[in-house]
């Protein structure tokens, strides 16, 4: 079955190729498809295209539905083309006429633009939850480590003091500008463009703020057109804001790899977290952040995939735009699992708590020692000077007392006031 059938059938090839992995994906917009035809259903209820009768028999029909989807039975055959077909079949099967009548009002091209939309909303929602989590653990164990010391390197050289409290709370505050990122898609997609139908609006007297209340959209896409443009926006936007998570999650897990390794020895974690050599018994790999790394930069590549397959499409509906969901559902699941690997491993973080008692890192002083000098009347620049010439014939002695005070530095975490602005944002998402 398919909605444009006109009783010509269509070389087996075409569908093929046309269809693709469509039915799959659809399996998981299904839910949001029902979801919409029952606002469209009560909508067409309101405006007399329905008769009460009507509208209670497809919302029952619907529900029983919604649950077969849930319940993970729900399937599209190779005889329905997509999730659409497949559903409007069922409440004609089970209803007759009055199924068939689903369709008044709208096309296929606004059903998957609100169901996509209603989607991603909930998606986001889901990976902002997570952030969410993960930026709560980074707080606690900033707080938990503060005064541990940590190596802080530029260059991948041995630099200044740093802390682990320093070093969490970093990757904290940096999901605060990803929830920025996150906060502006779900902005994006809360806007309802159901009642565009193909593109240019409908000759019924359909209540587009009614539908849009009942969805649960903050706002409407007043514009037929623009509410059809608004497909592969609404995409590259939910892909840029996980784009910019996955550059916090995957240098986090850079780190991670680089101060297990027995070169650094700054962390450890239980042996059931790492994995092993088949030839080299003492090894404890970090697969698990290797993997976190790869796939988080294998996702900062999405919103420019979403970008070359949109890029100069005129304006209205084309069927590249099909391609859009196999590239951001399965960017969708990867990026959840990538957050749920990080929070699940952090937990379990074993920090080393001597450090800097090796006299290889008596050179992270060296500016602190220089300070010292200024402090006491010195001039900068001959303070400088005096310090490398020090170094030079290896006659410096580090000066490990010096106090930072100021707002966000290693005595100063100001961990309170990073929390304070992450609930900010956060509260903001709905």
């Amino acid at each position: 079955m398919k909605l444009w059938d006109k009783g010509i059938s269509t070389d087996k090839k075409i569908d093929l190729f046309t269809v693709g992995n469509d039915r799959s994906l659809d399996e998981q917009l299904a839910h949001y498809d029902v979801v919409a035809s029952k606002a469209h259903a009560k909508m067409l209820g309101k405006i007399g295209m329905l008769k009460t009768g009507e509208v209670d028999a497809l919302l029952k029909e619907l529900e029983v539905i919604d649950k077969i989807i849930i319940s993970g039975e729900f399937h599209i055959e190779d005889e329905f083309e997509d999730m659409h077909s497949k559903i409007e079949f069922m409440l004609t099967e089970a209803l007759g006429d009055t199924g068939k009548k689903i369709h008044t009002a709208r096309s296929r091209n606004d059903q998957v633009l609100v169901a996509m939309q209603l989607f991603l909303k909930d998606e986001l929602a889901k990976i902002m939850e997570d952030s969410y989590n993960l930026f709560d653990l980074l707080l606690s164990l900033a707080e938990q480590h503060k005064d541990t010391m940590l190596p802080g390197y530029t260059h991948l050289q041995v630099a200044m003091p740093s802390s682990f409290g320093l070093w969490f709370s970093a990757y904290a505050e940096c999901l605060v500008d990803d929830m920025q990122f996150l906060q502006a898609a779900y902005r994006v997609a809360d806007q309802n463009p159901l009642g565009s139908a193909a593109g240019y609006g409908s000759s019924f007297p359909i209540d587009r703020s009614f539908t849009t209340q009942e969805l649960g959209f903050s706002t409407l896409k007043y514009n037929v057109v623009a509410a059809q443009m608004g497909r592969g926006k609404v995409e590259r936007a939910s892909s840029e804001a996980m784009a910019m998570l996955s550059s916090t999650v995957s240098r986090l897990a850079m780190d991670i790899c680089l101060y297990l390794s027995q070169n650094f020895n700054f962390i450890s974690f239980p042996d059931e977290l790492t994995t092993g050599s088949s030839i080299m018994p003492h090894k404890k790999n970090p697969d698990v952040f290797e993997l976190i790394r790869a796939k988080c930069n294998k996702l900062q590549s999405v919103p420019n995939q979403i970008a070359l397959l949109t890029t100069n499409l005129p304006s209205g509906y084309h069927r590249d735009m099909q391609l859009l969901k196999e590239i951001l559902l399965p960017a969708i699941q990867e990026m959840k699992s990538c957050l749920e690997m990080m929070h699940f491993s952090l937990k379990s973080i074993q920090v080393n708590a001597k450090i800097l008692d090796d006299s290889r890192y008596d050179y992270l002083f060296s500016v602190d020692t220089l300070n010292e000098k200024v402090l006491n009347g010195l001039p900068f620049r001959d303070a400088y000077k005096q310090m490398g010439e020090a170094i030079e014939k290896g006659e410096f002695i580090p000066v490990k007392t010096a106090r930072h005070t100021h707002e966000g530095s290693l005595g100063n975490l100001c961990l309170n006031e990073i929390r304070k602005k992450m609930e900010q944002v956060y509260i903001g998402k709905s």
